[in-house]
């Protein structure tokens, strides 16, 4: 819980110092032009010049995210993105719990939260990303921007920091690690559910004046048809997920925000049979992807690289094989199968996974990312935060002389060994 607080706090404050800056600078660069910043000529014209008034409206200092009766919608912006940075930062947590080291964990994240997906969506959820503008990338509900994105972005972390002790036996099987609550876990991801509504419903911009809602790329969409294909997404994918799973609850549950996912980057082009159709293709095929992973060596202790970098991947390419054609907007090119696959292979390698392992690697190798194994046996809990999360587990603390709890490594007999 302090791990997922601090990710809260240290990717707000960091997207607000630079983060905010890098989605509004990086929309050229580098195919239309170069990093628009205090260099950038103030004369600039056309979408130079468009684009350097959002950056100035960025900087930390500006008037435009302080109160400021004469912008009430820059701060709106601000927020909205804030909270995808933190959820994208979230997304890692998940994927290496147990083993990681906080100080580590927050370097990681700030990378990914703060600049790796910000750039992606400076890039391709932006009206001036040369992702739409060269190539006509759609990605409506940011399936590769953010998901696919953050799910490459862990699996590189993954190779480097490896299993947790105990996952494999001698001969490489993977063991299943239950959690400590399945309901409570359940109900977390019940509760995610519902802040994908919100997350979706906030990709619907209303600007005073138009007749109907927009999206981030200024195409025309409207928030009951969200509402709709958002649930149809949902209930086909825990549909798709069951089946497939044999009913494993992790799976289920988890099919849910797969659905989601596979058809967010066309979320507002779909009609409702087209949405449950991808949705349950992406959620049936997630858990042989998670079971693979698994199979490979790496330790996804949520899924993180199934149910976001794959569905991420099936969410953007689904837009270049079911929508390509669709207009776009005046000098914009139609939505292709080439578009979206540029658009997922920049997001997904160059965005994701390389940094998530060049980052991690170097961690590693300077002795920064990973617990040493006797407080991984005892719980980081108690070794990173000096409480016990689970107090019902005495076996894991004993008193030491002076009062305080000490982590102790338990038996071998109960902690299996690689």
């Amino acid at each position: 819980m302090v791990k997922n607080l601090l990710t809260l706090s240290i990717i707000g404050l960091t997207f607000f110092f630079f983060g905010w800056w890098v989605y509004n600078a990086f929309p050229l660069f580098p195919l239309q032009g170069g990093i628009v910043g205090p260099w950038t000529d103030p004369n600039s014209e056309g979408v130079v010049g468009e684009v350097l008034g959002l950056v100035q409206a960025s900087y930390p200092w500006s008037p435009a995210l302080g109160p400021n009766v004469a912008d009430n919608l820059t701060g709106v912006f601000w927020f909205a993105f804030s909270l995808f940075a933190m959820t994208t930062a979230s997304i890692l947590s998940g994927a290496v719990i147990e083993r990681i080291k906080v100080g580590a964990y927050a370097i990681l994240a700030v990378v990914l939260g703060s600049f790796t997906w910000v750039v992606a969506a400076a890039w391709g959820w932006n009206p001036y990303g040369w992702f739409l503008t060269q190539f006509g990338y759609h990605d409506f509900g940011c399936s590769a921007v953010l998901h696919g994105v953050a799910g490459f972005f862990a699996l590189g972390v993954l190779i480097n920091l490896g299993p947790r002790i105990g996952k494999f036996d001698s001969t490489g099987r993977p063991r299943a690690i239950l959690p400590h609550n399945l309901p409570l876990t359940m109900v977390g991801l019940m509760l995610i559910f519902v802040g994908f509504y919100a997350f979706l419903a906030a990709c619907v911009i209303f600007v005073p004046g138009q007749a109907v809602e927009i999206t981030i790329y200024g195409t025309p969409m409207t928030l009951a048809s969200i509402g709709v294909n958002t649930t149809l997404a949902l209930c086909s994918g825990i549909v798709g997920a069951y089946i497939s799973s044999k009913a494993d609850p992790f799976y289920t549950i988890s099919g849910g925000l797969a659905g989601i996912i596979s058809v967010g980057a066309g979320l507002d082009l779909y009609s409702p049979p087209i949405v449950i159709l991808i949705a349950f293709i992406g959620a049936y095929t997630m858990p042989f992807v998670g079971n693979a992973v698994e199979k490979a060596g790496i330790d996804d202790a949520v899924g993180a690289f199934a149910v976001h970098g794959y569905c991420g991947v099936i969410g953007a390419m689904a837009v270049g094989v079911m929508a390509t054609g669709y207009p776009q907007g005046e000098g914009i090119p139609l939505t292709g199968f080439i578009g979206q696959l540029v658009g997922t292979l920049v997001c997904t390698v160059i965005l994701g996974f390389i940094p998530g392992y060049g980052v991690s690697f170097v961690l590693k190798k300077l002795g920064m990312l990973r617990v040493p194994r006797e407080e991984e046996i005892g719980g980081l809990d108690l070794s990173e935060f000096g409480l016990e999360g689970y107090p019902e587990y005495p076996i894991i603390t004993e008193e030491n002389a002076g009062g305080g709890a000490a982590a102790v490594p338990v038996s071998q007999t109960s902690i299996p060994t690689l």
